[in-house]
């Protein structure tokens, strides 16, 4: 009987050391991850502030995609809440408690679990890049109760590991998520249509064509600085026309243009007013980033060919940017209109045309 009892005592004594030990061992915690993801801010903030988008990057739903979620009546900005049971991650909640739009946010997470629930406050900041990027940050803070501090002290990897390796994971899959988004594009050929033309202030420039995009900026920006210093004023979007284009070089001469009302009459500098008549074109729109112009242009092309339809001449291709970039961060909206000027009446295989004839 003296062993048992002496057995007890030592189980004692190992149960009171340990309480002892994981009672006064330091719980608090604050842990966090950062990651520059290449896109606007309000892209990225909406990932993180609406959670019905976590079921798309959440690291936790990776693991389980049997997860079952339930939202609140609002799940974005403050006051937006949702909840989940899983049997792999365990269940919980969370809610969205602060809210500095494109800036910050901070949420209550709560884990229920047998030994009773664990809240901790859940934080992001969102900091754009000089780049146009975004920096964003993902972290937790809390106070680890003693039953976790026990359970955590058993486990393969320690709290903060555990808890960074998550946000990582987490970050990736929403930058993946976030490019994904960003490159989605259409692209509609809608045949023939009329251009009823007018007067335009433009400036040209030669460049490479994998120039354009850079250089095109800055050539509307001078355009719009001219307009506004002569209280010229604008009806309609921008465009660019393609006056030459050598495809072997890989170079073009382009104008920037912004439509007027009448004829501006310009004695120096390198703003100029010109004027585009009415014409006949293949009209192709293109929705999202410019980058995806060349595949508009080949389906184009391909129209043309097709329809057996012929260019015009006298008439060069121009682009209208029927939207402003500015008010769509998301480059999948942004909407171009390409033109290629055909004849309406007349096609390649019309028999006037040379080599037509039987």
């Amino acid at each position: 009987m003296k062993i048992v009892k002496y057995l007890f005592f030592l189980l004692l004594i190992v149960v009171i050391g340990g309480a002892v030990y994981f009672g006064t061992k330091d719980g608090s915690f604050n842990v966090k991850s950062t990651k520059t993801i290449q896109a606007p801010v309000s892209l990225v903030f909406e990932k993180a502030n609406d959670y019905k988008s976590w079921e798309q990057w959440g690291p936790w739903m990776e693991n389980d995609p049997k997860m079952e979620i339930n939202y609140g009546a609002k799940t974005e900005g403050e006051g937006a809440s949702y909840s989940w049971k899983s049997e792999i991650e365990g269940n919980g909640a969370m809610k969205t408690l602060v809210v500095a739009e494109n800036d910050s946010i901070i949420q209550e997470i709560t884990f229920h679990t047998p030994i009773g629930d664990s809240s901790s406050e859940v934080y992001w900041q969102f900091t754009p890049t000089e780049a146009g990027a975004t920096e964003v940050t993902w972290g937790m803070r809390g106070e680890q109760s003693f039953m976790e501090k026990v359970f955590m002290s058993f486990q393969p990897d320690d709290f903060n590991t555990m808890l960074r390796s998550m946000f990582n994971s987490g970050l990736n899959r929403m930058d993946e998520l976030v490019q994904n988004e960003m490159n989605e594009y259409s692209i509609v050929v809608e045949g023939i249509k009329e251009y009823g033309g007018g007067y335009y202030m433009f400036t040209t420039t030669a460049s490479k064509t994998s120039e354009i995009g850079e250089k095109m900026g800055p050539m509307l920006g001078k355009v719009m600085a001219f307009m506004e210093q002569n209280n010229i004023q604008q009806t309609g979007m921008p465009f660019s026309i393609y006056n030459e284009w050598d495809e072997t070089n890989g170079t073009t001469i382009f104008s920037a243009a912004i439509p007027v009302k009448e004829r501006i009459i310009v004695t120096e500098g390198d703003v100029l007013c010109g004027y585009m008549e009415p014409l006949s074109a293949v009209k192709t729109v293109l929705t999202g980033n410019y980058t995806h112009l060349q595949k508009a242009y080949e389906k184009a092309e391909m129209y043309i060919s097709e329809n057996s339809l012929l260019k015009d001449p006298a008439h060069k291709p121009f682009e209208i940017y029927a939207n402003d970039p500015g008010n769509f961060p998301n480059p999948a909206d942004w909407k171009t209109e390409i033109y290629i000027p055909v004849f309406k009446d007349l096609t390649s295989n019309h028999p006037i045309i040379e080599g037509n004839l039987p």
